[in-house]
């Protein structure tokens, strides 16, 4: 069975947002708008997600 995986891209912008989900942000590794990042499908991947959902589009890929 393939690992799952999660692209995940920014699709609204940090600026006025709280200082911890700009944190966030830049712990998954997102660094501008509409530049996707892939990572592995785990607890806390999907709690940093949860945190910011509303920044974000979140894709499952199989690979």
């Amino acid at each position: 069975m393939a690992d799952r995986k999660l692209r995940i891209t920014q699709v609204r912008s940090a600026i006025g947002r709280l200082e911890v989900q700009k944190r966030t942000l830049e712990a998954l590794g997102l660094r501008r708008l509409q530049c996707p990042v892939t990572h592995q499908d785990n607890p806390q991947i999907r709690g940093m997600i949860n945190r910011v959902a509303h920044l974000l589009k979140v894709e499952e890929v199989d690979e």
